[in-house]
């Protein structure tokens, strides 16, 4: 009878245990705090209490223009560059220069959707208004589209699974506040319309921007995607209207996303 009690006590435990654990897991992190009045008073270093913060990392991200030539590149050459293997967080990047970063590129995929950060980034002081926020841009290959095909009236469900395993083999690129400033279309409630109108949830598009290693996402707070090489900010985007052809090598038939009215 002892031992049964016994028996009784440490399963109880253990249970009282593991819930513990899952409230734990469930529990938020805390909010950090606002650090800027608006976009226009926060330094492009960025602040944060938060260890991961990385003012040189912040900086890249903050830029508003480049004055390196474009290069184009595909998506599938962005997959393929390496990690570095000698970076240190919040250390000199000039192995990262050796790699790329800062090189302007032009890079045609197909994008599937518009993803606002609302919950407040170091790089934009944790302001946390659609204006003063990034976007981070899902891209994916013409291959991922067709790999993992949407069937036609797909209910919910279906939209999120093939979604995930698109994201999975999918590139970042980011509208960021600072460039919103002179491009105003440079948001979701302009770009996530046009790539629902299309039959695989997928817009073609042509975009433009300088290379960025997200070191950040590389030690900490990792997304489902493929690299963490990334077009940081973006400064320009085309789409491919609907019937139209487009190639990366000729302007033909692209149509700028700030022609949008």
């Amino acid at each position: 009878m002892k031992r049964f009690l016994l028996v009784l006590l440490t399963i109880v435990v253990l249970l009282m245990a593991a819930d513990a654990k899952t409230k734990a897991k469930k529990k938020k992190a805390p909010q950090e705090p606002t650090c800027a009045t608006d976009i226009h008073d926060c330094d492009a270093e960025g602040c944060s209490s938060d260890n991961h913060h990385d003012p040189k990392l912040n900086v890249l991200k903050n830029r508003k223009s480049s004055s390196q030539p474009v290069t184009d590149r595909s998506v599938t050459w962005m997959k393929g560059r390496p990690n570095p293997t000698h970076y240190t967080p919040g250390g000199s990047r000039s192995e990262l220069t050796a790699l790329g970063e800062g090189d302007q590129v032009r890079v045609v995929g197909y994008l599937l959707a518009v993803k606002p950060e609302l919950g407040g980034e170091s790089c934009n002081c944790y302001l946390r208004t659609v204006p003063e926020t990034d976007n981070h841009l899902v891209l994916v290959t013409q291959t991922t589209v067709d790999k993992f095909h949407l069937p036609p009236h797909a209910n919910t469900a279906t939209l999120k699974s093939v979604f995930h395993k698109r994201e999975a083999e999918s590139i970042t690129v980011e509208y960021t506040p600072r460039v919103r400033l002179d491009h105003p279309n440079f948001t979701k409630a302009k770009t996530q319309p046009l790539i629902n109108k299309t039959a695989q949830g997928a817009l073609k598009v042509r975009v433009t921007g300088p290379l960025m290693f997200d070191s950040e996402h590389f030690f900490v707070h990792h997304l489902n995607r493929v690299t963490n090489w990334e077009i940081h900010p973006v400064f320009h985007l085309e789409y491919c209207p609907k019937g139209k052809t487009c190639t990366a090598n000729s302007d033909a038939n692209w149509q700028d996303i700030e022609a949008e009215p």
